[in-house]
């Protein structure tokens, strides 16, 4: 069932959702500082892309920068929180796109604060609680 959901998730909205994050971590690759901000923006890509069967949990591992990191993306956060939460009123529409829709949801919190959280499998997620 993940499979199916997978892949209509990639034909309605993970493909051109995965492009935005790859633009905006290519972007980030330029100036040299902000390569960081460009590694996350690549995780969320793949998460993206193919989204059920994982989840983002918070990391522990460096709780003070993941708060600056969360502070300066802010603006780029908006934008794509603003695309996803556009896209996820626009999934709801119908009984079919509603599962897809939450999915997008979920994903505009996300991009609101990317920082201090990893991308495991919901097997790895349910191990750990």
């Amino acid at each position: 069932m993940r499979t199916i959901g997978n892949i209509l998730w990639l034909l309605l909205v993970g493909w051109h959702t995965a492009v935005a994050w790859l633009v905006v971590g290519l972007l980030l690759c330029l100036p040299i500082i902000t390569i960081p901000f460009a590694v996350q923006c690549f995780k969320f890509a793949a998460f993206t892309f193919w989204p059920f069967g994982r989840v983002a949990v918070r990391s522990t591992d460096t709780p003070g920068a993941s708060l600056v990191g969360n502070i300066l993306w802010l603006l780029p956060g908006l934008l794509l929180a603003l695309g996803y939460f556009l896209g996820g009123l626009l999934l709801c529409i119908t009984i079919i796109g509603i599962p897809f829709g939450l999915q997008a949801f979920k994903f505009a919190g996300l991009s609101l604060h990317p920082f201090g959280r990893i991308i495991v499998t919901r097997d790895e997620a349910d191990a750990v609680r």
